[in-house]
């Protein structure tokens, strides 16, 4: 006996939508997540203008764009203080808020739709049937807030638990890889001076740091660096971050005044492989499903539209069964990802090669329609929201 059609395993935005799209298509739905919401959650705190025109489309973004601030486009800084700047095309806009406020208001929204919600439900593995040397998934055991354990039995399991998703990993589904290796490091300055109406991006050789002003005054900072586990400097982020902002000529006069206004949160390793294995009764969303970081601010289209894709193969699952779900899925999200993750490599790459981010900054100012070519591409400013 199932307890319900769907389980969605994490409330994050893959999971959210997934449920959203479920259960406005009539499935009974749970939502299982093992924070109590809303939660804090590292983010670059930026919706760009494509993952923005895609919610509008699934009618999701009112509370984003009534309360995000509005966001013209990108500056870019080189490690010589090189800058370019690149507004969106066509008047279009992104908009930045803090992670926590985007995640609730879509998981109010999937709770609006007809989905229950249980925080505090933290899964301890997965429930599998094999069955002639194919493993099937029929739900998982999970503890709740009061410690108790039970099984949540459901015809399709949806893992959006994110970079340590517990389905995936203990599965084998999923692994870091050996490289790349980057750490995140974030936090909330307050008087940060210079601050505007564009997401901004500081290249230097090997890392970057990305800032975004959000509302209540305050800006939003994240190092992205190579490091490996045991790493002294990410014992002490919230002296690393600070070491970083006063050592960069681009940065340093910005933040003289600038105060942390909580204590960093550090993130890492960043990337994830997701297995190519098909397995029954389960589908991979959001970064369960692989991520590398994504230096363009893209990372939350892949987990909307991925959401939105694991809840139409959930439903062809439902309705039809389980042959060829997978592999429709796999399709669909290499059409729709897989240019933009290409993209995404190069620019990992230039990062990564101190006289390329030297001569790529110089070039975008001396060739200002390439660089706003790229704010296109950056911003998904060609979708429509999808479809």
């Amino acid at each position: 006996m199932v307890d319900c059609d769907v389980l969605v395993v994490g409330a994050g935005p893959a999971g959210s939508v997934a449920a959203t799209v479920l259960a406005r298509a009539g499935a009974r739905v749970r939502v299982i997540d093992r924070a109590a919401f809303p939660r804090d959650k590292l983010c670059g705190d930026t919706v760009n203008p494509g993952t923005l025109a895609l919610l509008r489309r699934l009618g999701l973004s009112a509370r984003i764009e009534e309360r995000g601030l509005p966001v013209e486009g990108m500056r870019l800084t080189g490690g010589s203080g090189v800058t370019v700047e690149g507004r969106y095309p066509d008047g279009q806009l992104g908009r930045a808020l803090a992670r926590r406020d985007v995640d609730w208001a879509l998981l109010t929204s999937a709770a609006a739709a007809g989905a229950d919600f249980e925080p505090q439900t933290s899964v301890r593995r997965v429930i599998v049937d094999e069955q002639g040397g194919r493993r099937r998934v029929d739900g998982v055991l999970v503890s709740s807030g009061d410690g108790t354990g039970r099984a949540v039995r459901a015809r399709v399991t949806i893992a959006a638990d994110g970079r340590r998703s517990t389905i995936a990993f203990g599965l084998g589904l999923a692994q870091h890889p050996s490289r790349p290796r980057r750490w995140a490091i974030g936090a909330y300055f307050a008087d940060v001076a210079g601050l505007g109406t564009l997401g901004e991006m500081h290249v230097r050789p090997g890392r970057y740091l990305g800032i975004a002003p959000v509302p209540d005054g305050v800006a939003n900072v994240c190092l992205v660096r190579p490091s490996r586990p045991g790493d002294a400097a990410l014992a002490n982020p919230s002296a690393l971050l600070t070491r970083e902002l006063a050592a960069d000529p681009v940065l340093r006069d910005r933040f003289a005044g600038a105060r942390l206004v909580q204590a960093p949160v550090v993130l890492g390793p960043l990337a994830v492989d997701a297995s190519r294995e098909e397995v029954d009764g389960l589908l991979l969303a959001g970064d369960a499903a692989g991520f590398v970081d994504p230096m363009t601010g893209d990372g939350l289209r892949f987990a909307v539209r991925g959401g939105e894709l694991a809840a139409i193969a959930a439903l062809e699952a439902l309705q039809h069964g389980w042959p060829g779900v997978h592999a429709r899925l796999a399709e669909r999200r290499r059409r729709e990802f897989g240019a933009k993750q290409t993209f995404n490599r190069a620019l990992r790459a230039l990062v990564g090669s101190p006289r390329g981010v030297t001569t790529a900054t110089l070039a975008a100012r001396v060739w200002p329609a390439v660089f706003q070519r790229i704010i296109r591409k950056a911003g998904d400013c060609d979708l429509s929201g999808d479809g």
